[in-house]
This record gives C-alpha cells, sequence and structure tokens, in this order.
C-alpha cells in the first residue's frame, strides 16, 4: 500500500497540530518509521517541548524541525511547504490543526468563521500548498487529513464545528478522486478519531474517562488501517465499536433515502427504531 511504498524511499513527515495530542503522537511514530519530521504548530513552549520528544525519538542523524505555523494564514502555510522541500521530498503531509468552539445556528457567528478558518480551510491550505509539488516529484506518499464522527453523523449540539469537519470529508473525498484520475502515486486518507483523550477533551475531564482511547491508541490504530490502504479510517474507542460506527453513517444516510426528518436518530418519534436498528442492524 501507498504508506508502505512511501516509509520504504524515505522522506519527511509533515504534521500540523504537532504540538499536543494525536498530532504528537502522529509525528512520534513517524520519526519511529525512519521518516525525518516537521511539526507545525502555534509558537510557544509545547511546540518546542514536542520538537524535543520526537527528536529523541527518531533515528540517530534525522532531522526533526519545529515550524511555527498558523494554519489560518495561507503565507505561513506557504513557507511551511517550502521549508518541509527544502529538508527533503514530502512523504507524508498530515493535516491535523483543528480548535472546538461553541455554535449555534442562530448566533455565535465569529466562532464558526474562526473553525472554518482552521479546521476547514487550514486543511485545504495544506493540500494547495504541498500536493502540486508531491505530484510533481512523483514518489510514493499520502495526506491525511484530520476529519470527525461529527462531520459524518452530524449530532446536535454544535453545528458550526460539525459542518467543518463534513467539508473536510467532502475535499478528501474530492481529492482522493481527483489524485486518482491524475495517476499519481499519492493516497488520500480521512482519519475519523473515536473518543479521544486530548488536551480539548481534558478540558471538560481533568481524568481519562473510561469510554475513551489515548492518542497512542487512536493513532496505532489510524497507521495500521492507513497502512492497510483505507481511505475512511473511523477510530473505535471504549464505547463505540466499529459495527456501531458503521449503522450510526448507515442510519445517517437513512434519513435521506427514507426522507426521514433530519437528525432522526435524536428525534423523539425515531429514538426507539435507532435504538433497535444500531444493536441489530435491521430497521
Amino acid at each position: 500500500m501507498m504508506y508502505r511504498q512511501a516509509l520504504s524511499e524515505g522522506g519527511v513527515a509533515v504534521v500540523t497540530g504537532a504540538a499536543s495530542g494525536v498530532g504528537l503522537v502522529a509525528a512520534t511514530r513517524f520519526a519511529e518509521a525512519g521518516l525525518d519530521v516537521i511539526l507545525a504548530d502555534l509558537p510557544g513552549e509545547k511546540l518546542d517541548g514536542a520538537t524535543a520528544s520526537v527528536r529523541n525519538a527518531a533515528r540517530p542523524g534525522a532531522t526533526v524541525l519545529a515550524v511555527p505555523t498558523d494554519v489560518a494564514d495561507m503565507d505561513q502555510v506557504m513557507a511551511l511547504a517550502d521549508k518541509a522541500f527544502e529538508t527533503g521530498p514530502v512523504a507524508v503531509l498530515m493535516n491535523n490543526a483543528g480548535i472546538g468552539l461553541s455554535t449555534t445556528s442562530l448566533d455565535q457567528f465569529e466562532n464558526w468563521t474562526q473553525m472554518m478558518e482552521v479546521n476547514f480551510f487550514g486543511v485545504l491550505r495544506g493540500v494547495q500548498a504541498f500536493a502540486k509539488r508531491m505530484i510533481e516529484a512523483g514518489r510514493p506518499a499520502v495526506i491525511v487529513n484530520t476529519g470527525s464522527k461529527q462531520g459524518i453523523t452530524t449530532p446536535p449540539g454544535n453545528p458550526g464545528y460539525n459542518a467543518t469537519k463534513a467539508a473536510v470529508k467532502v475535499l478528501s473525498e474530492q481529492l482522493a478522486h481527483e489524485l486518482r484520475e491524475a495517476g499519481a502515486p499519492i493516497s488520500v486518507h480521512l482519519f475519523v478519531p473515536g473518543f479521544t483523550y486530548t488536551g480539548m477533551v481534558a478540558k471538560w475531564f481533568p481524568d481519562k474517562p473510561a469510554a475513551a482511547w489515548t492518542s497512542e491508541q487512536t493513532v496505532d490504530y489510524f497507521i495500521e488501517k492507513m497502512s492497510d490502504g483505507d481511505f475512511y479510517i473511523l477510530c473505535p474507542d471504549n464505547d463505540v465499536d466499529s459495527t456501531r460506527d458503521r449503522r450510526r453513517a448507515e442510519w445517517a444516510a437513512g434519513d435521506i433515502i427514507q426522507n426521514r426528518p433530519p437528525l432522526s436518530r435524536w428525534h423523539p418519534d425515531y429514538k426507539d427504531a435507532f435504538a433497535d436498528f444500531e444493536k441489530t442492524g435491521k430497521s
């Protein structure tokens, strides 16, 4: 599969949002696999500490760099790409940076725009800054975009966040198609963590909930599935397994096919029907 080929030829892994959480663990795993690594995140002690940690995990003589980057700024993302290609051929681009802010459909417009700038346009900036040069290199490579289950089943509660992650899903699908049609040796992967205990979650839960996976569990599962060539990589956790994930996605698609009310999973008239479907897979 393409990730294995990319590893065999070596090169640079670029990870945005790499100062903590799954981004830091992914950067560490790429270093352990023998790649040079560039960690991109907002400047500060967290990025510096993460870079030192990844450097300790890397092979002797490997290049491990911190490139302070705000993915909401195209000039900074282009500078990140320039630095990456100066360092070597890019084998992995992981567009992982993201933020979570509260929204409703009726207000908090600034939170909508901030999340869109980082969570979606940050990914698009990464794709457009890197992908053409990766195509021109003609080497096996992978592009990873971090999505969310909230961008697939779009649960009520934070429509702005859901919209950004749904947009990442659409972009990733279109990018995979375009690269396939162009014959480029680059695979695209939509990385969808489950309930993962990251810094964002720790703000609400000081101790790791039993239902949550660690960042290490999530990243190791993701890399295993990416190595197998999977595009949609929905990571389970200690509460939701892969079967439940598939049934929830199928039910969400069924709202369109069966012309049910939107978000019928949370509609009182369909609550029991969904619960039965989630258990049995039969409607």
